[in-house]
């Protein structure tokens, strides 16, 4: 089981680093500001070992209205909070907006904790009680434990620790898995070991020895030691307050915001799909594209929101937002976010991530509506599907798939069995894991048949179109391995055929005019006459004046089509049956002799050497013979 994190929560100066202390015995403010000030201005970390033998995570975090962004830093990766409050001061306005952040963070359970018992008289610590109780009603601490403590006399702090054991025995979550994620919200260096990073790892597990990457800087390193709660480990979990060591890269180059992971694992992105809740506590609508702060992990990025079904949104109300960012972001599907205000600052709102490095969306679409609640309803196929349709004929490899749709390893094969086994995912490259939608694949390949179409009609004497100009020109110079994959899938159904450089529709046959058909067999006849040796191209244009070369060429590309003529290159062309009778006695010269070598070839032909070269490099294509230095022998034997 992955070690539970517990948070504080709170106005400042309620107690919550004193609280820390007293349940602990570990002081969290480290920095000599914090200590003259008297508050909590950094994050500060400490742990607790239950009896019930569970170790906890302790995040104090700061409760300054200054400070809330390192509040929210800290606050994720949070399982549940202690909800810190004054007796003497009860529900005060930083109490509100941690709450706030808390549930937009999706934080479920947590301990309200009333501070402070022995500044107040017992009538007025029952009144807070009762304030306080009203103020949570119908929130996820509307039932929880309320635990009153004094953490100078020390009193309720014993009970309080019963309470979070309990609440820990009986915390269930689900397990993260898939790579590893760590939200950096400290970096320090110590002499002798280089770089230290500390931060809560959100998914998946890292030992001594792993490669890591700095997401979003990319830079490259290697994990040289890990510490949790100041012990050396070998290996982390998800959950896991954690300090790594690393080697590879420099303290300079890391800040508060990256992201420690495994490399590959996260697509940086300037926008990503979400749902928003906007606060009710706000006075005045929002309006679309208002420029945020988008806290994200341990991250704040500047970015605006984009109401795709609202020209303004109401306080309280919920509603799909595409979030447009001015730095690269690192997010999974189900990550949570925190937006504050750009001034004066002040969370107004946030919600849950559903998909990163999506297209960027037209307002009020219905294809939106459909898509937000794919993300919400939809199964894994029906995700894949959609985030397949969005890349279109481009496609995505299985590593990009799972990337965007946070799903890897085994789950993610598992995952694709039955659309791929039913062809709704088509894998185009097998290789590399290239895939398309099955959708995409069909409206390819139907306008294929429909390109085809259109050509022949317009091109009736050409025996088909060049694939490389297909799939150029007309179709965006498409990836070769997809353009591969559907001309073999239309083959195979016999819609089409592909002869060389060429592909036609399977039905397509070139039929000539009476005077077309005439020029065509006097060519023919052209080259019958001249046996082995051919007239070159220039030569046929040569003997028909009249006629344009492109004709004459089209013409030839009939012959060929038609297996009356074999081209051996751009100049070349031979009767199929002078070729043939070639191609016999070739065989049965080097049956007897065993080899052939140039020389010997010109004598067999009495060819020169224009012609003998091109022939004998064709039949090494058709493989009839093999080159084996000067000499040519045969593949295999024949009778």
């Amino acid at each position: 089981m992955r070690e539970i994190v517990l948070g504080t929560a709170g106005h400042v100066d309620h107690g919550k680093t004193s609280l820390v202390r007293a349940l602990t015995g570990i002081e969290t403010d480290r920095l000599k500001e914090e200590k003259k000030r008297g508050i909590t201005i950094e994050l500060g970390f400490a742990f607790l070992d239950l009896p019930c033998g569970h170790r906890v995570g302790l995040v104090d975090v700061p409760g300054h209205e200054k400070f809330v962004k390192n509040m929210v830093a800290g606050a994720a990766g949070v399982d549940f909070i202690i909800f810190v409050i004054a007796a003497d001061e009860g529900i005060m306005p930083q109490s509100t907006e941690h709450f706030e952040i808390c549930r937009l963070l999706g934080i479920k359970q947590g301990i309200i904790v009333l501070t402070k018992i022995d500044m107040v008289e017992p009538d007025w610590l029952e009144m807070v009680e009762e304030e306080v109780r009203d103020y949570f009603s119908g929130t996820f601490l509307e039932e929880a434990d309320l635990v009153k403590v004094s953490s100078v006399t020390g009193a309720g702090i014993d009970e309080l620790k019963d309470r979070i054991d309990a609440l820990v025995q009986d915390f269930t979550f689900a397990e993260t898995y898939g790579p590893f994620r760590l939200p950096v919200d400290r970096v320090f260096s110590m002499k002798g070991f280089g770089s230290i990073v500390t931060g809560t790892s959100l998914s998946g597990r890292i030992q001594i020895g792993d490669d890591v990457e700095l997401f979003p800087k990319g830079l490259r390193g290697k994990v040289r030691g890990i510490q949790s709660h100041g012990q050396t480990v070998e290996m982390v979990e998800a959950g896991k307050r954690t300090a790594i060591n690393i080697q590879g890269i420099g303290q300079e180059d890391i800040e508060r915001g990256n992201q420690l992971i495994t490399p590959g694992c996260v697509e940086p992105s300037y926008m990503f799909d979400a749902e928003f809740m906007y606060l009710s506590s706000r006075e005045k609508p929002l309006k679309n594209r208002t420029r945020v702060r988008v806290h994200l992990g341990s991250a704040e990025v500047m970015g605006r929101i984009v109401l795709l079904d609202d020209e303004t949104l109401n306080p309280g109300d919920k509603t799909n937002v595409q979030i447009l960012l001015e730095e690269p972001c690192g997010c999974w599907p189900n990550d949570r976010y925190v937006v504050r205000s750009y001034s004066p600052v002040a969370t107004i709102g946030g919600g849950v991530i559903f998909g990163a490095s999506p297209f960027k969306r037209k307002r009020f679409k219905e294809e939106n509506r459909d898509a937000f609640k794919v993300y919400r309803q939809g199964e894994n196929e029906e995700v894949f599907l959609m985030r397949l349709q969005e890349s279109g004929v481009g496609g995505l490899t299985q590593h990009e798939l799972g990337v965007k749709c946070g799903l890897f390893g085994k789950k993610l094969d598992k995952a694709l069995t039955l659309p791929i086994s039913g062809r709704k995912i088509i894998v185009v490259d097998s290789d590399a894991r290239l895939m398309v939608s099955g959708d995409v694949f069909a409206r390819l390949s139907g306008k294929i048949i429909d390109i085809l179409t259109v050509y022949h009609q317009q091109h009736p004497l050409k025996s088909g179109y060049d694939k490389e100009e297909l799939r150029s020109k007309e179709l965006g110079f498409l990836n070769p391995k997809i353009f591969r994959t559907v001309l073999a899938s239309l083959v195979k159904q016999n819609l089409i055929v592909m002869e060389d450089a060429i592909v036609r529709l399977f039905d397509h046959r070139v039929v000539f005019q009476a005077d077309e058909s005439k020029t065509q067999n006097e060519i023919l006849a052209l080259y019958l006459a001249g046996g082995l040796k051919t007239p070159t191209i220039k030569e046929v244009y040569g003997a028909f004046p009249k006629l344009a070369h492109p004709f004459v060429k089209e013409m030839l590309m009939v012959l060929v089509a038609e297996q009356s003529m074999t081209k051996i290159n751009e100049d070349l062309y031979f009767a199929v049956t002078h070729l043939e009778k070639l191609q016999h006695d070739l065989v049965e010269f080097i049956s007897r002799e065993g080899e052939i070598d140039a020389p010997r070839f010109k004598e067999l032909t009495g060819l020169s050497r224009k012609f003998s070269i091109p022939l004998l490099e064709y039949f090494d294509k058709q493989k009839i013979t093999l080159r084996v230095g000067d000499k040519r022998i045969l593949r295999e034997k024949r009778g």
